[in-house]
Parts: C-alpha cells; sequence; structure tokens
C-alpha cells in the first residue's frame, strides 16, 4: 500500500508519542498519573476514561496555578498498533475533511493538536519532578 508522505509523517508523530507515553503510563496496571512539574506546584495529569483490550481512552491536563495556562487533551491510545492520536484539544475536536472548515481552524488542526502533544510530552520529561528517569 502507498502512503502519502504528509499521512507517513503523521503516522511517525503519533508513534513517537505513543513511545513517550508508553513511559508515562504503565500499561500493566493503567493506573491515572499525576507529575508535578517546576517548583510552582503546576502538574501534568493523566486520567483514564475508557479502557478495552486494545484502546484507551485518556484525559490529559496540564494543571497550573495560573488558570490562564491550563489546558487539556483527549488521546485516543491505539495499544495494539502502538499509536497515540489527539481526540480533542480544549474540548474541540478537528472539523472532519468532508465539513466546510470554519475560520477558527486551520487546514492541518490535527497535525498541529499532536504536535503540541510531543512538545508537552517533551516539556515534561525534561522538568518532570518523579523518581523515574526517562530516556528515548
Amino acid at each position: 500500500m502507498k502512503t502519502v508522505s504528509k499521512t507517513s509523517h503523521f503516522l511517525s508523530v503519533c508513534s513517537a508519542n505513543f513511545k513517550r507515553l508508553e513511559k508515562v503510563i504503565d500499561l500493566k496496571t493503567l493506573n491515572d498519573v499525576e507529575i508535578l512539574l517546576n517548583k510552582d506546584s503546576s502538574k501534568a495529569k493523566f486520567k483514564i476514561i475508557q479502557k478495552s483490550n486494545h484502546t484507551l481512552i485518556l484525559d490529559a491536563s496540564y494543571v497550573s496555578p495560573n488558570e490562564i495556562l491550563e489546558f487539556s487533551f483527549r488521546l485516543h491510545f491505539y495499544i495494539d498498533a502502538e499509536m497515540v492520536e489527539v481526540i480533542s484539544y480544549q474540548n474541540e475536536k478537528p472539523v472532519p475533511f468532508f465539513i466546510k472548515r470554519p475560520m477558527t481552524q486551520s487546514v492541518d488542526e490535527k497535525f498541529q493538536q499532536n504536535r503540541l502533544l510531543t512538545e508537552w510530552l517533551e516539556y515534561i520529561f525534561e522538568n518532570g519532578m518523579s523518581s523515574k528517569k526517562y530516556f528515548f
């Protein structure tokens, strides 16, 4: 099967996000996770909303003393395919391709949301205060 380079890059981002999140969430126990970031009491929270044999739906959020900085992702975690995809960011879903796109969303909204997840996970690994060390 032939893949378009744009699709291939998107799949690479989703696979890399799976590898990053796999280091945060224990797939054997499937417990909710809370990580303290820096010393200003901001936190990264990962809460499991729904689970099945091959998929998880997670609510990932950044909680800060400054409420204006807070944000949340809804993530679809494909365990068997080893991919993580952003379903929604700030409770706003990307518009499907067959519906006229509103002016508030760009053409590559879905890619931007997944890229933001990548950058946030990198931030967590650099600043998270945990006894577990993370390596790539």
